[in-house]
């Protein structure tokens, strides 16, 4: 009740602050009319309030149609980021396919057609793992550590190439695998050994750690004590979040108390990236027992403990194991496709900042003024502001933008980086140019290469969303200078202002001579002034 009789009164109140602001009008516009009565005739003082309401009408247009427009942005930003599309995943799978649609996003704003259609073709594989049906074990070691072997022992038929050779396993090979009371398949993927010397070792090394990262469980194969490059593989596929179990080939080459204190050491070295009870010992293809008199006895492989353990992760965690790495894949992917569109943004970023470049150091050589100083082409900057915002899909004021090309001025003048610009740039352009041109080119090139420098400050600032970090305009400022005046940098940007600016001074100088070049050699006095 009491809430109704509130909504009454401001109802009430409202209507009669709206009378009153009608009354003012109507009030404004009888004396307007009245006023007019006394310069023009009464056929005259409609079509002229009728034009003056069209004109206010127009004004408001043109001040309130861009409020209006950036409002409803707001709005929409507003409602999406609210909408339940927004909201934490429930589950891994959701939060999977949150991963793919931000994908799309990404692949609608690449540009390069093969970079979006490889990144494409990567996301429908991600998407068919998504809905697939087979757990996938990839079986990684070093070469001949017994991968194929292992894989054989586990299929019980025979797989693959056997050999004691180093790279016996050149592609990898999958095979499916049924475990008892597990719903889903097993595909082992024999992977081509890591560690290997040579260029087909190393890529042989790529494929196993690519399909490293598509695995859902991991089962790492050493026939003995961890090397530290073991160990670091090891680390680098544990830190992709991967679950790993750590297999002891070759038990059968040594006795019990030997494989127990191999595996103490093992689960020691690995502590923190395998759990104890995932490093397990097996024989995967034991060697034949000679007897005498008759033919040689040859063992039956020896992988029990390590079925039972595959079967005890599988079962307890395959589901997880499964929506873990298939977020993992989406997160990688989705990682990949923001590179491609950085290295867009900053490709397109640069091609900005060297046109606003010339530009000023254009409007600089035309009009000399009579110091170097960005605060005097702060237009031309404002607008290089702009624009590098629109390639970063950053919606900025020109206001915001001309206060953020000014704040950058200031610093580049405080920090002394305009002096220091003066005297990289001076001594280069001094012995190649006439006396009358040198202080006019050598205002223009110092203008392009501080645009240069303030381009690539505002380059930081919008990849690191519209914040200078911790430490602040500054720090930034100094490290792109320190960069750009590096020998090989400013090499090359000085050659090109030889054709962007100097070059063109030249030109329009016609008949004026050329600076003369230092004696060489003999009696400077020789050379001295000569009276015309």
């Amino acid at each position: 009740m009491i809430k109704g009789r509130q909504r009454m009164v401001l109802g009430l109140a409202a209507a009669f602050v709206a009378l009153v602001v009608l009354g003012g009008i109507l009030q404004a516009i009888r004396t307007l009319i009245w006023d007019l009565s006394y310069f023009l005739p009464g056929w005259l003082i409609t079509p002229i309030l009728l034009l003056g309401l069209g004109l206010v009408a127009a004004v408001a247009l043109q001040v309130g149609w861009p409020w209006w427009q950036q409002l409803q942005r707001q709005r929409q930003r507003k409602a999406s980021d609210s909408s339940p599309n927004a909201e934490a995943p429930a589950n891994r799978r959701d939060a999977a396919q949150q991963s793919l649609t931000s994908i799309d996003r990404l692949l609608e704003r690449i540009q390069d057609d093969v970079s979006r259609e490889s990144l494409k073709q990567e996301r429908e594989r991600v998407t068919r793992e998504l809905n697939r049906g087979d757990l996938v074990v990839v079986v990684f070691g070093t070469g001949s550590s017994g991968k194929t072997s292992l894989i054989r022992a586990l299929l019980q038929q025979m797989v693959g190439e056997v050999s004691a050779a180093m790279g016996s396993t050149r592609t990898t090979k999958s095979y499916r695998l049924r475990l008892q009371g597990l719903q889903r398949a097993l595909q082992l993927v024999d992977t081509p050994g890591i560690l290997e010397a040579g260029e087909a070792g190393v890529s042989r090394e790529e494929t196993a750690r690519r399909q490293a990262v598509r695995a859902d469980l991991m089962v790492v194969v050493v026939d003995g004590d961890l090397r530290q490059s073991e160990l670091t593989v090891i680390r680098s596929i544990a830190d992709l979040g991967k679950r790993l179990l750590l297999v002891l080939n070759k038990r059968d080459l040594r006795g019990a108390d030997e494989e127990k204190r191999l595996l103490e050491v093992l689960r020691s070295r690995c502590s923190g990236l395998v759990l104890p009870h995932d490093v397990v010992a097996c024989s995967a293809a034991p060697q034949s027992l000679p007897r005498t008199g008759r033919s040689p006895l040859q063992p039956a492989p020896d992988v029990n403990d390590l079925l039972q353990r595959l079967a005890a992760v599988l079962h307890a965690e395959g589901e997880e194991l499964i929506a873990d790495n298939i977020l993992l894949q989406c997160r990688h992917l989705d990682q990949r496709g923001r590179d491609l569109l950085n290295s867009q943004r900053q490709r397109e970023a640069r091609r900005c900042i060297d046109r606003y470049s010339w530009i000023g150091a254009g409007i600089v050589a035309a009009n000399p003024l009579p110091g170097v100083d960005l605060l005097s082409t702060a237009a031309v900057n404002g607008q290089m502001v702009l624009e590098l915002a629109k390639v970063y899909g950053i919606e900025l004021s020109k206001e915001r933008a001309r206060e953020l090309a000014a704040s950058v001025g200031r610093t580049l003048a405080g920090l002394g980086i305009v002096k220091g610009a003066l005297k990289l740039i001076s001594p280069a352009l001094s012995l190649t140019l006439p006396t009358l041109l040198i202080s006019q080119a050598v205002q223009a090139v110092a203008t392009a290469w501080l645009t240069r420098i303030a381009g690539a400050s505002f380059i930081r600032y919008f990849e690191q969303d519209q914040d200078w970090g911790d430490d602040g305009l500054q720090q930034v400022v100094q490290e792109v200078f320190e960069l750009n005046r590096r020998d090989a940098s400013l090499r090359r940007f000085l050659e090109t202002a030889m054709r962007q600016v100097v070059e063109p001074l030249q030109r329009r100088a016609g008949a004026l001579p050329p600076r003369p070049e230092p004696p060489v050699g003999g009696d400077a006095s020789a050379h001295g002034h000569q009276e015309p």
